[in-house]
């Protein structure tokens, strides 16, 4: 009788410690699991933030346009590639094609901007001066954006390809996402204007 009772007690005690090694291993998974999540969610949040302050740079820029054209009459190349280059942003179904045309768009602006140096009067207008204001506080937020969203995608991948992470990623059907970078023309040329 003795024997059986200490079986029963060892049978008792593996089976406890199999309960909290099993329940250890769940908060483990669900950990990594719903880190994995959170993480896709941070950079999905984030990159609705740029894409807000890049809808506010879009609604803007007409405005822009407008004002300028009265004065630049002759850059109907520029106003057009403007207008093609937002539209280019409205039918990208994904972040890299947004991203592409955004930085398309941001040479484009850039353009439009140095033209100022050329009509004093235009720079001299209360309109133009507001809207310039405000384009230049949404470029500000769109900076801003595109750090935090770059910062949020740094941590995604980096977890996607640490070796839990990896695991963790793909149960979650979670996939590394791409940096919101400046194209390489944005980094070595100068917007030209030339009449």
């Amino acid at each position: 009788m003795r024997d059986a009772g200490k079986v029963w007690v060892a049978i008792v005690v593996i089976l406890i410690v199999l309960g909290i090694a099993g329940l250890m291993f769940f908060s483990w998974y669900i950990a990594g699991y719903n880190k994995a999540v959170g993480l896709q969610q941070q950079t999905q949040q984030t990159w609705a933030d740029i894409d807000a302050a890049l809808q506010r740079r879009l609604d803007l820029i007409p405005n822009l346009v407008n004002t300028v054209k009265g004065y630049a009459t002759h850059e109907k190349e520029l106003f057009e590639s403007i207008a093609k280059s937002r539209e280019k942003y409205f039918a990208a179904g994904t972040p890299a094609g947004k991203i592409e045309a955004s930085n398309e768009l941001s040479g484009l602006l850039s353009r439009l901007l140095v033209l100022t140096e050329n009509y004093p009067q235009l720079r001299a207008s209360e309109n133009f001066r507001d809207l310039q204001v405000a384009l230049e506080g949404t470029e500000n937020r769109i900076a801003v954006a595109r750090t935090r969203y770059n910062d949020a995608a740094k941590q995604l991948n980096t977890y996607a390809k640490e070796f839990f992470g990896s695991f963790f990623c793909r149960r979650a059907n979670v996939t590394p996402v791409e940096y919101f970078e400046a194209t390489p023309q944005a980094k070595t040329e100068v917007p030209k204007v030339e009449f």
